[in-house]
């Protein structure tokens, strides 16, 4: 297993956000995991790979991501990157900021919603971003901590209020999603079980109690994915992880994750995430640090 860089936070039992922002020509922070709830802004850095967990991307002149998920390597690299000054503002919050109780009403349900998702990290469009940017200049103009923290609240519900793309996959993160609908929890579930066997939609939609048109229909409702899609999404997620984690050889890992063949799992992966499955293990691998 590699080592990845666990970043030990400058925030304390006081503080409810730790806001840091800096000016750059390059990105030489190393893969790291933390357990606090992160917040990065990026303006300028068109052409920076961003990796979050499996999920690798060049991303555009602005960048807004949110991570809650404990743990969850990330890392933005130089990429094509050419921008001479990036600004770049990283916000740290803790994982029990806000209490069960606020957590249940209605008021919260749409931030509650954001913060799960963002387990798996999430990435705004730049239209919700230019809706919040003037809350994140305020960060770094505002002296009084706590219209800093009002304002980092009414930016976490205009972002909720909004679109974004949920980044790493689940079995690669490992992330439980408490409010997946049952059948789906079944179906996730079974398939973890099963990873390394042929499965099928006939077989699933037995499993849930549906004939294979209806599931069908349900699934891509409740999840937003063809099941066909949602399977080799887990599959890679399982072979992803595998990869970081483990020394066992490509072929083994193909075949351990379902893959019936070899080439048919390097085109997919690399459909998939953009690169060869050899290219992302050494992504991981270059940033490895004993601690």
């Amino acid at each position: 297993m590699h080592d990845i860089l666990t970043e030990v936070s400058n925030m304390t039992v006081r503080d409810c956000l730790k806001v840091t922002e800096r000016f750059k020509k390059s990105f030489d922070y190393p893969l790291h995991r933390h357990l606090e709830c992160e917040i990065n802004f990026i303006q300028d850095g068109k052409g920076t790979r961003r990796v979050i967990g499996d999920s690798v991307e060049l991303i555009d002149d602005l960048e807004l991501v949110l991570i809650t998920g404990e743990n969850l390597e990330h890392v933005w690299e130089q990429g094509e990157c050419k921008s001479e000054k990036v600004r770049e503002m990283t916000i740290h919050f803790p994982q029990d900021l806000f209490p069960i109780d606020l957590q249940t009403k209605d008021q919260f349900a749409s931030i509650k919603e954001l913060l799960q998702q963002a387990r798996l990290g999430v990435s705004f469009p730049r239209e919700s971003i230019l809706k919040v940017y003037h809350l994140l200049d305020s960060f770094t103009t505002t002296s009084d901590s706590f219209f800093q923290f009002l304002d980092f609240m009414k930016m976490l519900y205009i972002l909720s209020q909004g679109d974004y793309k949920v980044l790493a996959s689940n079995s690669f993160a490992k992330s439980e999603k408490t409010k997946e609908n049952s059948r789906v929890v079944k179906v996730r579930d079974y398939i973890q079980a099963n990873i390394q066997k042929e499965i099928t939609l006939e077989e699933i939609a037995k499993i849930v109690g549906m004939t294979p048109t209806a599931f069908s229909r349900f699934f891509r409702k409740a999840t937003g994915n063809t099941f066909t899609f949602f399977l080799t999404e887990t599959r890679l997620g399982h072979a992803s992880r595998a990869l970081v984690d483990s020394n066992k050889n490509i072929s083994e890992i193909a075949f351990d994750s379902g893959f019936n063949n070899l080439s048919n799992f390097n085109r997919v992966f690399h459909a998939r995430r953009g690169m060869t499955p050899k290219e992302f293990r050494q992504l991981y691998k270059k940033h490895k640090i004993m601690i």
